[in-house]
């Protein structure tokens, strides 16, 4: 076998470790990856959800209460970002009232308010109708647990806003049980 230089020696170390230091730096690079970074407890925030099985406890209520009051509606059930958990139109419902009581929902818990509540400030704040995605139509109700809107129950269909709102918050009532 043929003897190599030193010169050919040394390099050939060099590329060796070289490779086998990119490999170890390479492991622990993927394993630091694995770990997402953790965000300080001052810079986070915890909310309360509203879970499906209570959106849909709640919407249930809400029909019952429609059927009870022989009105054909729709209701819809959104979270605190306003993002819509369920809809559900009843038998019978008018097409526009799917949109409207998704629109109610996420009024009413933007303001934390009944939308007949927020109805009244139109008189001294009428662009707030401007805003995109709301209604300012009473059948709105805002649901909160520990002080704090979670989550916005919206029915609409029924001839007025107030039967609406009643219906709505049988839902509301339904989730204090």
């Amino acid at each position: 076998m043929k003897k190599l230089s030193l010169r050919t020696r040394v390099l050939t170390g060099t590329a060796v470790a070289a490779t086998l230091a990119a490999g170890t730096f390479g492991a622990v690079s993927a394993s630091a990856a694995d770990k997402p970074a953790e965000a300080a407890n001052k810079n986070v925030m915890q909310t309360n959800h509203l879970t499906i099985e209570a959106a849909a406890k709640a919407a249930d209520a809400a029909l019952d209460e429609a059927k009870k009051q022989n009105q054909r509606v729709s209701i819809a059930v959104v979270d605190r970002n306003g993002n819509t958990i369920l809809t559900m139109r009843g038998d019978g419902a008018g097409p526009q009232s799917y949109e409207a009581a998704e629109k109610k929902a996420f009024t009413a818990v933007s303001w934390n308010a009944p939308t007949s509540e927020l109805v009244k400030r139109l008189e001294t704040a009428p662009t707030l109708k401007d805003i995109p995605g709301t209604l300012f139509l009473g059948g709105g109700a805002p649901v909160a647990a520990k002080g704090g809107p979670i989550a916005g129950i919206g029915v609409a269909g029924a001839p007025s806003g107030d039967i609406d709102e009643k219906i709505a918050q049988a839902g509301v009532a339904a989730l204090s049980k």
